[in-house]
């Protein structure tokens, strides 16, 4: 691990410089510890892939003092494991269907495989949460299949449906909330993925593994679903 001063109260920790599970489980296993044994100090803990984020209370401690703290932390951090709740899989439902797929035809185009073997091949797969950024509940999961890789749009949406799944790269992730995005459409959830009760505000942590589960349209809607006005008729005209 590396040690980096960003600022007078801010310091950036360097777990590994590449993209890894390994990686995001040393971070996993890192946050609580720190967030334990720094807790008089700590103002914020923000995780990426390879490093972690952390302000301090410039008022409470000096950088110096606080910088040898963190490191006598991060040496129990080396030793510590998962615990079960960083471990655990989050199980996700998922609504494939023609008028949530918002980029099947531009997704199909590209991997030259059909809208079924693209879910199929998504939904086989559990994947990793090595980042939560860009707004509160969007986590970066990885790692997609090869076969279903794609990049991002050239011109970004102007507005994403709130649990929109989508893939760019090597990546997945869920729209939380309405927001513009970029990345390729392939179905929604009707679970809320932020969660008012938690400290970060979404059922995502560093470290958790996470699957999804194809569900029906019906489905969908029982457990609270919502279909877009535009949705609902492009759905009747294919009826």
């Amino acid at each position: 691990m590396k040690i980096s001063a960003v600022n007078e109260n801010t310091l950036m920790v360097y777990f590994s410089d590449t993209v890894s599970p390994e990686t995001a489980e040393q971070i996993a296993a890192a946050i609580p510890v720190i967030r334990e044994q720094l807790v008089l100090y700590v103002v914020d803990i923000v995780p990426s892939y390879t490093s972690i984020l952390i302000s301090f209370d410039l008022i409470t401690i000096g950088l110096r003092e606080f910088n040898l703290r963190l490191q006598h932390v991060l040496i129990e951090c080396s030793r510590a494991s998962l615990s079960a709740n960083q471990a655990r899989c989050i199980e996700l439902p998922v609504y494939y269907g023609p008028e949530v797929a918002l980029d099947a035809q531009e997704i199909c185009g590209h991997t030259g495989l059909s809208f079924d073997d693209v879910v199929n091949i998504h939904a086989s797969a559990t994947y990793r949460v090595y980042a939560i950024g860009f707004a509160p509940g969007f986590a970066y999961l990885g790692n997609t299949d090869k076969r279903i890789e794609i990049p991002r749009k050239q011109t970004p949406r102007l507005k994403v449906p709130a649990g929109s799944l989508a893939i760019a790269d090597r990546q997945t992730a869920i729209y939380p909330k309405q927001s513009p995005g970029g990345w390729q459409i392939i179905g929604r959830t009707p679970i809320s993925l932020i969660d008012y009760q938690r400290e970060n505000l979404t059922v995502f942590e560093m470290g958790a593994q996470v699957s999804f589960t194809p569900i029906d349209r019906a489905t969908f809607l029982d457990m609270g679903g919502v279909l877009l006005p535009e949705e609902i008729a492009m759905d009747r005209e294919v009826a």
